[in-house]
């Protein structure tokens, strides 16, 4: 193909892209692909390093192991951007107001993908420990989020977001909050460990339980083992 129709087809597709009565759909297209994107740039460099520490057995299985949770954070991303996007596209214009975006359209459009990309088993009945990462990861934030919301002026609780609680509450809770996380992650690692999420586990396992072995300065210092 000439340069010359190399370019025509170009402006073709940006005159499709960029006319405002397909604005929608693509916008569907484009959430998918940042989606993918976003979930292989996060994904691989995690699970490299975490393979490469932690992992037993050879270079080709970690290498297998890497590529299927990169391909499995990318689809699931991608995916649920699509039921996501999808689902706010049919809800603003087909829902009650036609036209206008309700106020909790965000909320079933996530409570769907939610469910069907992130909640469901394998075959086998188990949960992807990929899944698993990411689903405790947005909960986390959710909880975070939720706990200032609780104590913003206007918005958040009786009592505790009046002006005056909410600027005490806002510098105490974080201390606290880390305080209780730290005591509560090694108690359940001392007496509880199997219930902790695996990478956590092994990570935790690594810096503290198998700093209580060695048999010479080799796998003291220059070795874990």
């Amino acid at each position: 193909m000439s340069s010359t129709a190399l370019e025509s087809l170009k402006a073709y597709v940006e005159q499709i892209i960029l006319d405002p009565k397909y604005r929608d759909v693509l916008a569907i297209v484009k959430g998918a692909r940042n989606g993918a994107v976003y979930g292989a740039k996060v994904r691989f460099p995690h699970a490299l390093v975490m393979m490469l520490l932690f992992r037993s057995g050879t270079l080709q299985e970690k290498v297998k192991l890497v590529f299927r949770a990169t391909k499995t954070h990318a689809t699931n991303l991608a995916k649920f951007a699509t039921i996501y996007k999808t689902v706010c596209y049919l809800l603003r214009n087909y829902g009650t107001t036609p036209g206008k975006e309700g106020p909790y359209d965000s909320f079933f459009a996530g409570l769907l993908g939610g469910y069907v990309v992130f909640g469901q088993r394998s075959r086998k009945g188990k949960i992807s420990s990929v899944n698993q990462q990411i689903v405790i990861y947005v909960f986390a934030r959710v909880v975070l989020a939720l706990a200032r919301l609780a104590v913003k002026p206007g918005y958040g609780l009786p009592g505790v977001s009046e002006p005056n609680n909410s600027t005490a509450i806002s510098h105490y809770a974080w201390p606290v909050f880390a305080a209780v996380s730290w005591a509560s992650v090694m108690h359940l690692f001392r007496w509880h460990d199997a219930e902790l999420q695996p990478s956590l586990r092994s990570s935790m396992v690594y810096i503290y339980r198998d700093a209580d072995t060695w048999d010479g300065l080799r796998n003291f210092l220059w070795h874990n083992k």
